[in-house]
């Protein structure tokens, strides 16, 4: 075999088109000569091209595409390219052992019904373990077992029913939200023209009816109506035809099968009709009403979309490239790119890719997408950057520490998909309801059309298509969804992120609320609150020399201390007792900062009177041989409109406790300074969860905000539970929801948000049931014209949507 022909390395990826890094060595034998790619990704992508004897691909394609779908061929993309471990690093995460977790795009979802049909035939697969579709986004999220089943299995048996899933891109999303709504055009065009022309036509022919039109005449409109008719069914009401009989293969009555039967019947007896020469044609009715349903349709799915635009908005924020500083020369990188040590250089204006820490330079940056909070966060060295916020004023350079899958923005979206995904009891009460529906519906229609037809066999087929077709169970399915993306979108957009589904459902009905106070109802960070200078240095002295002496300390108390002054003196022999405090020399003289005791052993005199001792706060002193210099009070300080926050709590009926480890002095002061009558100090983590636990028993739903790790047992045990935005992972795991913005004014907000969205699910429910309740009989009794149907049932589930968003402006 010949060996292939080597060549000199481009600049441009053979397969992608970008950039190929420096030192990357990633090659494929391409038609027999070795082609140079920029990642590994790229490299197992060519590698299955090669295999599946597809190389053509890049024969005959025109140009290098933009999106990723026009990287990989045709005939790949649903086949085991995807099972490549480099390929699923883009979209498919480690969670526990063989377990994966990867993000999805699901094609041809057309209502919530196709939802429903997905995730019961994926789940019948052996190996997974969970798979949600959100029917906002259209985002799936699947967990399954790598040594039972492998990824493109998955993908093959979602493509056997008619749906296609494709690795989560947010270009592709877009892509495909466009695609989405430039085919509904196309389909209600063509639907509005055939309808124009049909209706002038039926016009013709009612005036004839009562006029001296000859049969031929009347003949020859019919089949002009019928051509006019046929691109209507066969293209613009194809999307209820393949929606039902992709139901109907499965043995599911899905939302379309009512409406496919009525179009279906109706088109078909109206042929019947032409070809013969007798009985009744419908051709106005049918392109009517297939105009009419297919413009509801489009206006609920631009509502949909509206109501999941705060999660693509956040999955947008990553840029696709990032600046990359390597032996002092600047390159311009993809992100996918980007590994832990990375350094990056930020400039003004730009988005962080990546998470890190600040290397250089002092800036601020806007994290409103990510917190809720518009105010920029001002940033220095040794500060925490979190991707996809925005550098504001000057550049920074960073350190990557996380890329990719493991960001503070990727968890944020996992949780947020996680919460959209999961169905709360109401949404399963309604797929319930509707899957029992259809069938109900198609046994009625029949009644009617066999008692009409008794009485008057003229008028029985299109009423029984009246009632096919405005009963259409559509609302019911939607009802809560578009409720839940619209409270979730907007909590997010306040830094409140909601990680369960359940979360406000239940956060609705609460009516104890437990707290906790460090890092919760306080920063959780010791701040000077008193500083007293009562020796013979000033006070600005004062400070200075005790930030000089804490100067190279980590502790809590140096952390504080460092703020109080930005010209530190620089002591020499700087010493340290564990426990006590720091000692250092200034100019010649020996100054020690620390505990009482400590202080006092150097200066060998009596406490001042003007110094006062705190039994719930910490207190620091300052002292030389010459005497004491300084005191000063060390707080843990209460957040800011923490007090305006629990009033208003109380103010709508939730009784709040407060529990905590901390000292009960400690304790009883910060619910004093808060107006918390109910408070506990010295509380291990088993003491707060029994506390819960005896609420519960006496039937109250508790909620449960909490920071540290000791907080996680409470947190889990809670109906619902909240963790603040800087607390521990494992706080964040055990809780429903995350406070991101720490802002403890969100929480009534939260409160009063979700007993609005429970509000507005039992709105649509009432609205669906009502309309049904109405629209069932006014149909039956030959009152509706399959027109007025359609629009019927496209506005009720317009209505149940575009009620859902008023959330949004809440």
């Amino acid at each position: 075999m010949a060996k292939p022909e080597t060549f000199e390395l481009v600049a441009d990826c053979f397969h992608c088109g970008s950039p190929i890094p420096s030192g990357a060595s990633y090659l494929v034998a391409i038609d027999g000569r070795e082609q140079a790619l920029c990642c590994s990704g790229c490299q197992a992508v060519a590698e299955a091209i090669v295999a599946n004897q597809l190389t053509d691909f890049y024969k005959f394609r025109t140009d290098i595409g933009s999106r990723p779908e026009d990287l990989i061929p045709e005939q790949l993309r649903d086949l085991q390219v995807y099972d490549s471990v480099d390929l699923q690093r883009s979209f498919v995460r480690a969670t526990a052992g063989n377990v994966r977790e990867a993000s999805l795009i699901l094609e041809g979802i057309v209502c919530a019904a196709c939802v429903w049909l997905n995730e019961r035939h994926v789940k019948q697969l052996p190996g997974v373990l969970d798979f949600r579709v959100n029917y906002s986004t259209h985002r799936a999220t699947l967990r399954w077992d790598t040594s039972q089943l492998k990824l493109s299995t998955v993908l093959q048996a979602i493509s056997e029913i008619g749906y296609h899933a494709h690795p989560f891109d947010p270009g592709r999303l877009e892509s495909l939200q466009k695609k989405e709504k430039s085919a509904a055009l196309r389909r209600i065009a063509v639907a509005g023209l055939g309808m124009m022309q049909v209706m002038m036509v039926a016009a013709a022919m009612y005036i004839g009816a009562v006029s001296d039109m000859d049969g031929q005449m009347r003949s020859f409109l019919r089949w002009i109506s019928l051509v006019m008719t046929v691109p209507v069914i066969f293209y613009s009401a194809r999307v209820f035809f393949q929606s039902a009989w992709r139901d109907l293969r499965r043995g599911r009555f899905g939302m379309d099968v009512p409406v496919s039967i009525g179009i279906g019947i109706a088109f078909t007896a109206s042929v019947w009709a032409t070809v013969m020469g007798g009985g009744e044609v419908y051709f106005d009715s049918v392109t009517m009403f297939t105009f009419f349903l297919l413009t509801g349709r489009y206006l609920e799915m631009n509502a949909r979309h509206k109501a999941g635009q705060v999660a693509e908005e956040l999955v947008r924020l990553m840029p696709a490239t990032a600046t990359l500083l390597k032996e002092g020369k600047q390159e311009v990188v993809p992100v996918s790119q980007l590994v832990s040590g990375d350094q990056v250089l930020i400039k003004p204006g730009e988005v962080v890719p990546a998470d890190g820490l600040v290397l250089e330079g002092v800036s601020s940056t806007n994290e409103a997408l990510l917190t809720g909070e518009s105010l920029p966060c001002r940033k220095i060295e040794g500060d925490k950057l979190v991707g996809g916020t925005v550098n504001i004023e000057s550049p920074l350079t960073m350190q990557v520490s996380q890329v990719g899958d493991n960001t503070v923005l990727a968890a944020i979206i996992r949780l947020l998909e996680r919460a959209q995904a999961e169905k709360p009891e109401l949404a399963r009460l309604a797929e319930k309801v509707s899957s029992r529906f259809v069938p109900l519906i198609l046994l009625t229609a029949t009644a009617v059309f066999l008692y009409w037809h008794q009485s008057q066999p003229s008028e029985a087929f299109w009423i029984a298509l009246s009632v096919l077709v405005i009963t259409c169970p559509c609302a019911f399915s939607l009802a809560t969804p578009t409720a839940l993306t619209a409270a979730t979108g907007l909590l997010t957009s306040k830094g409140v992120l909601t990680t369960r589904g359940h979360a406000l459902e239940t956060l609705a009905r609460i009516d104890e609320l437990i707290l906790d106070k460090t890092g919760t109802l306080t920063y959780g960070q010791l701040a000077v609150v008193d500083f007293k200078a009562s020796g013979a240095l000033s006070e600005s002295v004062c400070k200075s020399l005790a930030v000089g002496l804490e100067q190279a300390s980590e502790h809590p108390v140096a952390k504080a201390m460092m703020q109080l002054s930005h010209e530190p003196y620089v002591l020499s022999q700087l010493s340290s007792e564990s426990g006590r405090g720091v000692q250092g020399y200034w100019q010649g003289e020996c100054y020690r900062l620390g505990t009482l005791n400590f202080v006092g052993e150097l200066t060998q005199t009596a406490l001042p009177a003007a110094y006062s001792v705190s039994s719930t706060d910490s207190q620091v002193y300052l002292g030389s041989s010459a005497g004491w210099l300084a005191q000063m009070t060390l707080a843990d300080q209460i957040r800011a409109g923490a007090k305006e926050a629990l009033q208003e709590l109380s103010a709508a009926g939730i009784n709040i406790s407060l529990l905590s480890g901390d000292n009960p002095a400690v304790v009883q002061k910060v619910a004093g300074q808060l107006g918390i009558a109910k408070a506990l100090g010295g509380q291990l983590p088993n003491d707060k969860l029994a506390y819960v636990k005896a609420l519960q028993a006496q039937g109250k739903i508790v909620a449960m905000v909490g920071d540290g790790v000791n907080d996680a047992p409470v947190l889990a045990g809670a109906a619902v539970s909240i963790a603040m935005g800087s607390g521990s992972q494992l706080a964040q795991a055990s809780a429903d929801m995350v406070l991101l913005s720490e802002n403890l004014q969100q929480l009534p907000f939260a409160i009063n948000t979700s007993r609005r969205m429970q509000i507005i699910i039992k709105q649509n429910f009432v609205w669906t049931i009502g309309y049904n309740l109405l629209a069932i009989p006014l149909a039956a009794t030959g009152l509706v014209a399959p027109w007025m149907a359609a629009i019927g049932m496209s506005a009720s589930s317009l209505i149940v949507v575009l009620n859902s968003l008023r959330l949004k402006h809440f």
